[in-house]
């Protein structure tokens, strides 16, 4: 596979984690009324934007992520306050449809004036002082002010995120986490229905000088049962009886050619766990529909248990900084994967985006954990959190994070430096 190929399928899997995951927050915001400004994948300068009703869509530089910007979450960047010299455009019905903030003297066909009193969230209402008299007009809903050459919609107290009820908000945001366990679980699906199910425990290979290879095991072997222990197809099973038996002989049955023969088996204790040197596989069949759902239920909960599992230890500071990986870790690894096979990447991808689900809901700031967090304690008081408070909080845990992606980037780097 030409790394061309392997880089676009790399790209193209970050791509489409997170566009799932912020098309959950984009899609119940959109269901809730409120204005998104702009749907993002990446961070950073814009590499490609286009506007399509209401929203601007852009692919940004830094591949880290994305966002949905909503009217009404941050400070809107373009005001107009009285006092300050305008041109308006009416529509049919004049109602004003466009306020231009600067460049006044080159606009046609505008009323302009001084503005005495303007309302754009509540009364959407515009008072203006033209040539000395005064004139009142009703402001469309979807208004456009025009500065520095850019269009921005006003955002009516309807239209923002922050006049929701709680219940609206909360889902536009567990929505995101929601699609990336979503995807999880169709990628599992998918992949249990290409690969089928094992029907035995196969060894694939033998690594030569190794404990199996001592033993007499050979490349072919099907292993029929350990310590009077039926094997079947549980390779589970097989390698954690290797595992918990470093140093002591284990009785094995295993069908060879089609007969059946018994050897003493003895792990090394290496990294300090058993291992034998050999690679298990097992021949496979199309599954059924009920071994579909139970396998995929089996991958997810497996999968779900070592996420969390890692995330403990990161936690508890179980770590050292060589043991975290940041996006070009991630990217590296997931080009490994993509050399491997289409059913590795699979496997990889359903990994990742059930990481990016569990991820994005632990309650650290910056996280959608997080600002559900305030959203419960909204509701328990009865009363909003003050939003100079909680973006405070969410932007120091924003710039914390951006740190330790900066510290780990570094350091996958120099991973990189040394081979």
């Amino acid at each position: 596979m030409s790394a061309i190929e392997v880089g676009l399928k790399v790209i193209l899997l970050f791509f489409v984690l997170v566009t799932i995951h912020e098309w959950g927050h984009f899609y119940f915001a959109k269901r809730a009324g409120i204005l998104v400004r702009e749907f993002a994948i990446g961070f950073g300068p814009k590499l490609f934007s286009y506007k399509k009703g209401e929203t601007r869509y852009t692919l940004r530089i830094l591949p880290i992520g994305g966002f949905v910007r909503m009217a009404g979450e941050d400070p809107e960047i373009v005001q107009i306050n009285p006092g300050q010299t305008i041109a308006i455009s009416l529509n049919k019905q004049e109602q004003v449809s466009t306020l231009y903030a600067d460049q006044l003297d080159r606009r046609s066909n505008v009323i302009l004036g001084v503005v005495d009193k303007i309302d754009l969230e509540h009364k959407l209402s515009l008072t203006i002082d033209v040539d000395g008299e005064q004139a009142t007009y009703p402001i469309h809903p979807k208004a456009m002010i025009v500065a520095k050459g850019t269009e921005t919609q006003i955002a009516p107290i309807d239209r923002q995120f922050g006049s929701k009820t709680v219940g609206q908000r909360a889902l536009a945001i567990v929505m995101g986490p929601v699609m990336n366990f979503v995807l999880a679980i169709f990628l599992f699906l998918i992949l249990v229905i290409m690969l089928g199910v094992y029907t035995n425990v196969k060894l694939d290979s033998v690594v030569a000088g190794k404990a199996g290879e001592k033993a007499g095991l050979k490349s072919g072997d099907v292993v029929i049962s350990i310590d009077n222990q039926p094997i079947g197809d549980d390779r589970e099973k097989l390698v954690s009886a290797i595992q918990q038996s470093a140093g002591k002989p284990m009785t094995w049955i295993v069908n060879r050619s089609g007969s059946p023969l018994t050897l003493e088996v003895t792990p090394e204790m290496e990294e300090g766990t058993g291992k034998l040197g050999v690679v298990i596989s097992g021949d496979r069949r199309n599954a059924t529909f009920s071994e579909v759902i139970t396998g995929t239920y089996e991958q997810v909960v497996g999968t779900t248990i070592g996420i969390v599992t890692g995330l403990q230890k990161l936690v508890m500071l179980q770590f050292k900084l060589d043991d975290l990986g940041g996006p070009v870790r991630t990217a590296q690894v997931s080009a490994e994967f993509a050399r491997l096979g289409m059913s590795y990447l699979i496997s990889w991808a359903a990994t990742l985006s059930l990481y990016l689900g569990i991820f994005n809901l632990l309650p650290i700031p910056a996280l959608d954990g997080s600002r559900l967090l305030f959203m419960g304690l909204e509701a328990l008081r009865g009363k909003p959190i003050d939003p100079n408070r909680e973006s405070m909080v969410h932007f120091i845990g924003f710039a914390l994070l951006m740190l330790l992606m900066v510290a780990v980037t570094y350091n996958d780097i120099l991973r990189l430096m040394k081979g």
